[in-house]
């Protein structure tokens, strides 16, 4: 079963997040799929610049608690859209919870409806944004960060502009999205390219320091009892017992 859709114009390949029976959570084969889809599109030519969509009204709903991803190759699919020579443009109209955002971030800019909607969730089942911060924390308003990490409250389209989450939002995000895709077909590659190794170097300063020990805190929290407790409230749809 194909998770990614692929479709091009005018220089600009679109890669669509299309796993309905998850929300387009991340799984092991949605994080693999899609890793194999830049990783082509990196090597060709004819691809100015990638926007990164979805079908359904969830951009993605985090890591997938039946099929997680290795933290590892969640690490690696973030730097490669980090790293990758041509720009990453998030394309959101709906909700983004939890690992999602990492991947939001990761693109160099991301565009969002103002239907759209934004969690981290992680503290609320037992966890901690870890992993995702690498692309997070670089990027985002610090003490806006620290709210949303701390409390799980869900925030709008307005809010994720305001802290640097989302580059622009408006009411109809294709609209929004014309004059960014337009020049970028406008760039020489080679700019391109080499403009965008300017604009993530302290991101990626981050993802050397500090992937191998965030990745070993994800890995430890998912396998703690509070986390065991709070996937299984949420797959059963009741409260964790933390709960005051």
């Amino acid at each position: 079963m194909t998770l990614i859709g692929r479709t091009r114009a005018r220089g600009i390949e679109t890669l669509t997040l299309d796993s309905p029976h998850n929300r387009n959570a991340l799984s092991a084969a949605l994080v693999g799929e899609l890793a194999s889809c830049l990783a082509d599109c990196a090597k060709e030519d004819a691809v100015r610049a990638i926007v990164l969509t979805h079908t359904g009204n969830t951009f993605s709903a985090g890591a997938d608690l039946k099929d997680p991803p290795d933290p590892a190759a969640l690490v690696g699919l973030l730097r490669q859209i980090v790293e990758l020579g041509k720009p990453v443009v998030a394309r959101v109209t709906g909700h983004v919870r939890a690992g999602g955002l990492g991947l939001l971030a990761a693109c160099d800019i991301a565009a969002a409806s103002t239907e759209s909607t934004f969690a981290f969730t992680e503290v609320r089942i037992g966890v901690a944004p870890a992993v995702i911060s690498l692309t997070l924390l670089p990027r985002t308003d610090p003490r806006a960060l620290a709210r949303h990490y701390l409390t799980g409250e869900r925030f709008d389209a307005a809010e994720a502009a305001r802290i640097g989450l989302v580059t622009t939002a408006g009411d109809d995000v294709d609209a929004v999205l014309e004059p960014i895709l337009d020049g970028l077909r406008r760039a020489a590659p080679e700019a391109l390219a080499e403009t965008k190794q300017l604009l993530t170097a302290r991101v990626l300063e981050t993802f050397d320091r500090d992937a191998a020990h965030l990745t070993a805190l994800s890995a430890r929290l998912f396998a703690s009892p509070h986390a065991r407790e709070g996937m299984t409230a949420f797959l059963e749809r009741r409260d964790p017992s933390w709960l005051v």
